[in-house]
């Protein structure tokens, strides 16, 4: 397909960056946006084995905290409207609230809803976004849950805690959502790099370890984000 055309469909601003690392040429504009794309869809794979996995480890051990396998239902009441999640401001004085988790989960109930199916635990946990996960990480969820979410990682380093699991995931769910809005993930700046890309990748590959190092050895056959960046780097 010509650069016109191309150009036509994909937008300007959005190819302009890949022909500008082309040094403006047109008929090479086109491969670093390919590899991009590549390397995009080789991410896919275990970014999902570790959202689905995280999801359901914590499902795993806030159901047994609670006692409860339909505490993400029952705990909109709980600690969800805790009042740790209220504090003031100490600029304006206002009353700050965070009520993120049961928002989500309301959302959630009234799409399944629409949709004609009756709510559960299981939808409820399926249609909850990377975010909603990580966020029981954060410093003010995760005292109201004494520190339960840490444990779904078995084999954490000597020196690593809730910030640690954090700020990793925090960096993987920031790649995550440029994955899924089809942002470029090979530039730092004007200049062409795979190097963030590189990074997340291996802490994807960390945190799986932290879960479980099987995970790591399972996705093996499919995880070919290393491979992929070599070529784009090539190119």
């Amino acid at each position: 397909m010509r650069f016109e055309k191309i150009r036509l469909y994909i937008s300007m601003p959005r190819i302009g960056r890949y022909l500008q690392a082309a040094s403006n040429n047109k008929s090479k504009a086109t491969r670093p946006y390919k590899a991009n794309l590549k390397v995009l869809q080789a991410f896919l794979p275990i970014i999902a084995v570790l959202e689905v996995t995280l999801r359901n480890r914590i499902n795993t051990i806030l159901s047994a905290h609670f006692s409860d396998p339909d505490w993400i239902i029952n705990q909109k009441n709980g600690f969800m409207i805790d009042p740790i999640l209220t504090h003031t401001d100490k600029r304006t004085g206002k009353n700050i609230t965070n009520r993120y988790l049961k928002i989500e989960i309301e959302k959630a109930e009234k799409r399944i809803l629409k949709s004609g199916a009756d709510v559960t635990s299981g939808k409820i946990i399926s249609e909850q976004t990377f975010g909603f996960w990580t966020d029981l990480y954060e410093v003010h969820h995760y005292k109201i849950l004494f520190g339960r979410p840490i444990q779904i990682f078995s084999n954490l380093p000597s020196g690593h805690g809730r910030k640690e699991v954090t700020d990793a995931l925090t960096k993987i769910r920031l790649f995550r959502n440029r994955l899924y809005h089809n942002e470029p993930i090979c530039f730092n700046g004007a200049t062409k790099s795979f190097q963030n890309a590189e990074d997340v990748h291996s802490l994807i590959i960390n945190v799986l370890i932290w879960i479980d190092i099987d995970l790591v050895k399972w996705i093996k056959n499919i995880d070919e984000v290393r491979k992929l960046i070599e070529k784009g780097r090539k190119i």
